[in-house]
C-alpha cells in the first residue's frame, strides 16, 4: 500500500530540501532506487527516530513515498514536486542569463583603452587576489 499525501505546497517542498540530510537521502533514492529505511538510515550517524523525523518530512512535502512489504517499509523518489521546483526556478533562471548575456555583450563590445592586453589584465587581477578562486565577502 502506497502512503503519499496529497500535492504539498510549494513551502513544504523547499523546506524539505532545506536539510542537508534529506537531500542525501534524496539523492540515494535517485541512484540506487527504493530502499528500506534500515538500509537508507545504516548511511547516517543519527538516532533512528531522528532519521525516521526526516523520512516524514519527505513524504509530507511528497518528495517520496512509502511502501509497506510485510515489516518492511520501502521509500522511493517521487520526481513530480522536483518538477515543480524546477518549474518555479526557470523565470529566475531566464532572467539570470539574459542579464550575464548583456554583461558579456557589454564587455565584448568595450574597447581596450590602454593598450593592454587580456592576459596583463588577467595577471593584474591574480595578483589583486580577485582570480574567482577565493570567496569574496
Amino acid at each position: 500500500m502506497d502512503i503519499t499525501p496529497a500535492a504539498p505546497a510549494e513551502d513544504e517542498i523547499f523546506a524539505a530540501l532545506a536539510s542537508p540530510v534529506r537531500r542525501e537521502v534524496l539523492r540515494l533514492l535517485r541512484e540506487q532506487g527504493p530502499q528500506s529505511v534500515q538500509d537508507l538510515a545504516s548511511g547516517f550517524a543519527m538516532a533512528r527516530p531522528s532519521f525516521s523525523e526526516h523520512l516524514r518530512v519527505l513524504r509530507e512535502a511528497g518528495l517520496v513515498s512509502e511502501r509497506r512489504d510485510g515489516r518492511r517499509r520501502l521509500y522511493r523518489l517521487e520526481a513530480v514536486p522536483l518538477a515543480r521546483v524546477r518549474d518555479w526556478l526557470d523565470p529566475y533562471e531566464r532572467f539570470w542569463r539574459g542579464r550575464l548575456t548583456g554583461l558579456r555583450d557589454l564587455l565584448d563590445g568595450m574597447d581596450d583603452t590602454d593598450g593592454t592586453d587580456d592576459m596583463d589584465d588577467i595577471g593584474d587581477a591574480a595578483a589583486l587576489g580577485r582570480t574567482g578562486d577565493q570567496e569574496t565577502r
